[in-house]
């Protein structure tokens, strides 16, 4: 008898928030420090060494590493590898400061320039550097802030640091969006079949 998958969604908010599909055979849990949106497990993310060790065979972090300051970043990714299983891997989703930073030179823009335009509407290069201005207005928070910046080689560098064996970046969803798979060991065919790539020989 086979268990059932599990994919632990951090910082998701509430479940009503989407993930991608090809986690659809999965046991969906969700990990919020905020207790509103009735997450399966209450927990600040830089705790996740309290919960039980390799439960999870996947992570889905989609643009909420940012929000740690660059010192917790370590305590987060370390909590990733605690609770996934060891064959597991943590996606993660963050914008991607090296492509901002190349338009806001190659279209000579402003702090204050329209980037992209999203479902929220206008995002300016400043919110993607600071954070969604309206969201944090309205949250009268500062928890949606971006205090910390991710190049492809910032986050796979940490990735390493922590522990993770192997990185695959993939296209994220939007122009600005990087997307990172970071596994505890070498990629099976299990892997590559479910996110649809292939390692290369020599990794």
């Amino acid at each position: 008898m086979t268990t059932q998958r599990k994919v632990l969604n951090v910082g998701g908010n509430n479940k009503e928030i989407r993930i991608p599909q090809y986690y659809a055979g999965f046991e969906h849990l969700l990990l919020d420090i905020d207790p509103v949106g009735k997450p399966d497990i209450v927990c600040d993310a830089r705790a996740m060494k309290s919960l039980s060790a390799a439960q999870f065979d996947a992570i889905y972090c989609s643009h909420n590493l940012e929000h740690f300051f660059a010192h917790d970043v370590p305590k987060v990714l370390s909590g990733f590898l605690h609770v996934l299983r060891p064959d597991g891997f943590a996606e993660i989703r963050v914008p991607d400061l090296d492509l901002v930073m190349k338009a806001y030179v190659a279209k000579n823009l402003d702090i204050e320039s329209v980037l992209y335009q999203s479902g929220a509407g206008p995002i300016l290069v400043r919110d993607v550097l600071y954070g969604f201005g309206k969201q944090i207005e309205r949250s009268g928070v500062d928890f949606y802030a971006h205090k910390t910046g991710f190049t492809h080689a910032s986050l796979t560098r940490a990735l390493f640091a922590a522990g993770f064996k192997y990185c695959v970046q993939r296209k994220g969803r939007g122009d600005f969006e990087l997307l990172v798979y970071a596994f505890r060991d070498r990629p099976t065919d299990f892997h590559e079949g479910l996110l649809n790539f292939k390692m290369k020989a020599d990794a």
